[in-house]
């Protein structure tokens, strides 16, 4: 009976998808970003900032794209392959692509020799100021000795010599870099320094982007280094035809867009910068919007509320990218800034002192400032994001890492949290800290912005996490303010205990992750700006992090058996958290009214294709909850 009915309803919640599909659909959308997330640079090669690359993704299109559910699907190429097992990829480019200006106006052909004149820009130290070289320098042949010969150029010759540097076919870069180009074939064959399966996911994202050499012609170097949105030339899905700084970007239609008739697309969407989401849905309530994402304080009154006018349409958004960790700092001094807080470092380098913190801290009421109603989709057990990376058999990389910890997703209790285990390494901990001169109880520096009244009532909830899971004899967390500049103040002058922040990968491997950890790597993010491991001394815990550390390089070196090299890496990352030397946190999924199918966005776990305003279903009316979920349910039987 139970099967029948779960047929039966799971048969309307379609019915239902299929009746927004069919019902009438939005021409022109209206969206929102906080002013802090102004977009910077229109410069897609030299920006990293998902603020801009959320805006110029819609205006440039790469080789690849991803679909509904995060594949890779073709588009400036219509087709790609490896003739050598992941060693050299081939992408052959559609027909018909042109560059054009704000106005739609064509200005030049979209050639092969494009994605070379960009890949020489991104490479260019003089040029680009090494922004997004480090993807192409580590995968491509030669392109890190063609990095490494700009940068001694630009020293030894001035900036002038490099600027001049082109991607012609008798030019330095085409000697050492391993791409080649053939406008008249439209091919572009990458040359990599090993077999890399994975290579094609980073044809999604910006590092590997056109550029045409006639604009630069046009504008010339320094014109293209601060190039504007009336300026620039666009080969996308949108032009950008009105912008102002913090109050409004307009996204227009280009009437010259090869894929017009394969491409469904907004007349124009626009972009409106709000002070905070409460003045989004402010705005979203007189009608100028067609979603917002709900504050906590908003969510609760509509949730609470039987008899709200938005009741009915509260919808849980999907994840985003972004895998959120607590990250420890193994070198921290004390308030000056300069005074090493040795109780601390003693403290942190401790592996029973970090696993009570593992296992003792229930971050639910944490998770519940993001997602009040279903604080437990959002705990994280891992390191990697979810998405990222599936095995041959679609199985989910994090899903290895959570067998290797033998930890599963538990929507009824945090599987986690265990206190047993908690108080038997908060024992140990207090026993083997003690006999080194650490006084209890050890006090654990958190910092957040001095004006956020949002940022203080989420320190007092892990504060009295810290007190609850822990107990107030043994850790005691304090919470500071910074005034502007949260590097700047705090983490430069390593005055935080830790850090709570999210890392997405821009491309479709574990190493994105795992590769910011690394001890004694000068490319490993997270160990130099956060962690600051390779300036610990403490022998047990530098031996942690090497242990792990050759995991992950030798995990980094099967490159012609996926399946092994993502059982390598989970073995790594287990190896990572089983010695919990970061502390896995959260997802963000929150909640929204909206009148936009989540689910027939394009979906991406990496990279910057998932703000592509592009298919997406779409109703002039807010969705309720029954068709979120209907949505959601056809969405997993597809």
């Amino acid at each position: 009976m139970k099967k029948m009915l779960a047929v039966v309803l799971a048969f309307v919640m379609i019915l239902s998808a299929v009746s927004m599909a069919m019902a009438e659909e939005l021409t022109n959308l209206n969206t929102y970003e906080t002013k802090a997330r102004e977009l910077e640079t229109w410069n897609i090669h030299y920006s990293q900032a998902a603020a801009d690359l959320n805006v110029l993704t819609n205006c440039f299109d790469g080789l690849l794209t991803n679909d509904n559910h995060g594949d890779l699907k073709t588009n400036a190429a219509k087709s790609y392959e490896s003739p050598d097992n992941g060693k050299t990829w081939v992408f052959t480019l559609n027909e018909g692509m042109t560059w054009f200006d704000k106005d739609g106006e064509v200005q030049a052909d979209v050639v092969a020799s494009d994605w070379a004149t960009g890949l020489e820009w991104v490479l260019n130290y003089a040029k680009n100021d090494s922004y997004n070289a480090s993807m192409p320098m580590e995968m491509i042949e030669g392109a890190e000795a063609y990095y490494n010969y700009t940068k001694e150029l630009t020293e030894s010759e001035g900036t002038e010599a490099a600027w001049a540097l082109t991607a012609d076919a008798d030019s330095k870069f085409a000697e050492l870099v391993g791409i080649a180009v053939d406008d008249e074939a439209g091919t572009i064959t990458y040359t990599l320094v090993d077999s890399l399966p994975y290579f094609p996911s980073v044809a999604t994202y910006n590092c590997l982007y056109p550029l045409s050499a006639e604009l630069i012609e046009e504008v010339g170097v320094e014109g293209y280094r601060d190039i504007t949105w009336e300026d620039m030339w666009y080969n996308g899905a949108y032009t950008v035809t009105y912008f102002e700084y913090t109050n409004q970007k307009v996204l227009t239609k280009s009437p010259n867009y090869w894929n017009d008739a394969n491409v469904k697309r907004f007349d124009t969407v626009t972009i409106k910068m709000v002070d905070s989401v409460s003045v989004a849905f402010q705005l979203l309530d007189q009608g100028e919007l067609d979603h917002v994402s709900l504050d906590q304080a908003t969510l609760q009154e509509i949730y609470g509320d039987k008899n709200n006018k938005y009741n009915a349409n509260l919808v849980e958004a999907r994840p985003t990218k972004y895998s959120y960790q607590m990250h420890l700092v193994y070198n921290k001094n004390l308030e000056d800034g300069e005074t090493p807080d040795t109780n601390w470092n003693l403290a942190v380098a401790n592996e029973n002192f970090r696993k009570s913190l593992y296992y003792g801290l229930d971050l639910t009421g944490y998770f519940a400032r993001t997602n009040s109603i279903n604080p437990l989709s959002c705990q994280n057990f891992c390191y990697t994001g979810n998405g990222v990376s599936f095995t041959s058999d679609g199985t989910d990389y994090t899903q290895l890492v959570r067998d290797e910890l033998g930890l599963q997703y538990n929507y009824e209790t945090y599987a986690r949290v265990n206190p047993e285990l908690a108080a038997e390494y908060k024992a140990k901990a207090m026993e083997e800290l003690s006999a080194k001169g650490v006084t209890f109880p050890v006090t654990v520096d958190y910092y957040i912005a001095g004006g956020s009244d949002v940022a203080a009532q989420t320190a007092k909830v892990l504060e009295n996490i810290f007190r609850e899971g822990l107990g107030d004899d043994y850790v005691v967390l304090k919470t500071n303010t910074y005034i502007s500049s949260l590097a700047n103040e705090v983490r430069k002058p390593h005055k935080a205990s830790f850090f709570i922040n999210g890392w997405g990968a821009d491309f479709a491997d574990p190493i994105n992750f795992l590769g910011q950890e690394t001890y004694d790597d000068t490319a490993a993010y997270y160990s130099n700006a956060y962690s600051y491991i390779n300036e610990a001394t403490d022998p047990d815990l530098i031996a942690d992090y090497q242990e792990f550390t050759d995991l992950v390089v030798a995990a980094k070196a099967i490159t012609d058996d996926m399946d092994a090299r993502y059982a390598a890496f989970a073995k790594a990352e287990a190896c990572f958290l089983n010695h919990a030397l970061v502390i896995p946190c959260s997802y963000e999924v929150a909640w929204e009214l909206t009148k936009i199918d989540n689910y027939s966005k394009v979906y991406s776990m990496y990279g910057m294709q998932a703000y592509r305003y592009v298919d997406w279903n779409t109703s002039t009316e807010l969705l309720t909850t029954e068709q979120a979920e209907a949505n959601a349910a056809a969405y997993a039987a597809e």
